[in-house]
C-alpha cells in the first residue's frame, strides 16, 4: 500500500506539472506551429472573431499563428476595430487602439508608379495592410534576399532595400482581402494598377511579440 500511495502521489504531481506547463505555454504564447497546423488554424478562423475579411494567400501562416499566440489581445483589438468600424467613411488619420502597441493609419490618395515605390521592412512592428477602396499592387520578398540601400532608421522603424527579382512576388490588393507583412518580409506597397489611380488604405501596426 505504501508503494502504491507513493506511485499515485508521483503520478498526480506529474499530471499537475504537465497541465500547469501547458497552461503557461498558452498564456505566454509559447506555441509552436507546423505549416500544417498553422494552415488549419488560419482556416478555422477563430482568430477573426466575426471579421468577414480574409487573409491573402501570401500571408505566412506560421508567422501569423505564432504572432497571434504571443500577443492575442493586440490582434483582437485590431480585428475588432476592422470589424466594427465603417471603413468606407473612416477619415484619413492615425487611430490609437493600445498606445504604441497597436495603432492604425488610414490614407487616401494616388498610388505610385512602380519605379517610385520602395521596398521597405520593419523590425519592431508588423503590418496588416488592407485596401478599403480602389486597388494597388503590393510586392513581397524575403528580407534575407534584400539589400539595404541606407542605414535602418530605428526611430521610425523602417529600412529601405533593393530586392532580387528572382524572389519578388506581386499581388493586386483590393477590398475583401488583407495582407500581413512581418519583419521577415520586405514589402513594396502602393504600386499603381492600370485603370485605378487612387485608393484608400488602412495599415495596422502591431508590435512584434
Amino acid at each position: 500500500m505504501k508503494i502504491s500511495h507513493l506511485f499515485l502521489t508521483a503520478c498526480l504531481t506529474l499530471i499537475f506539472t504537465l497541465i500547469n506547463s501547458t497552461t503557461m505555454a498558452q498564456t505566454t504564447g509559447n506555441t509552436t506551429f507546423t505549416k500544417q497546423s498553422a494552415d488549419k488554424w488560419v482556416k478555422a478562423g477563430t482568430w477573426a472573431n466575426g471579421l468577414k475579411l480574409k487573409p491573402h494567400k501570401s500571408v505566412n501562416s506560421i508567422e501569423f499563428a505564432e504572432q497571434y499566440s504571443k500577443n492575442k489581445m493586440a490582434w483582437d483589438k485590431a480585428f475588432e476595430f476592422m470589424k466594427n468600424t465603417d471603413l468606407d467613411t473612416l477619415k484619413p488619420g492615425k487611430y490609437e487602439l493600445d498606445g504604441e502597441n497597436v495603432f492604425i493609419s488610414v490614407t487616401e490618395g494616388p498610388t505610385k508608379l512602380i519605379e517610385n515605390a520602395k521596398w521597405e521592412a520593419h523590425h519592431k512592428y508588423l503590418d496588416i495592410q488592407y485596401v478599403i477602396k480602389g486597388k494597388e499592387k503590393m510586392g513581397i520578398a524575403p528580407i534575407s534576399t534584400a539589400k539595404p540601400i541606407a542605414e535602418f532608421d530605428d526611430k521610425k522603424d523602417v529600412g529601405f532595400y533593393t530586392s532580387s527579382a528572382e524572389t519578388e512576388k506581386y499581388y493586386v490588393a483590393k477590398p475583401g482581402t488583407f495582407f500581413i507583412f512581418f519583419p521577415s518580409d520586405a514589402h513594396r506597397p502602393s504600386i499603381k494598377v492600370k485603370g485605378c489611380d487612387t485608393d484608400k488604405k488602412l495599415v495596422v501596426k502591431i508590435k512584434v511579440g
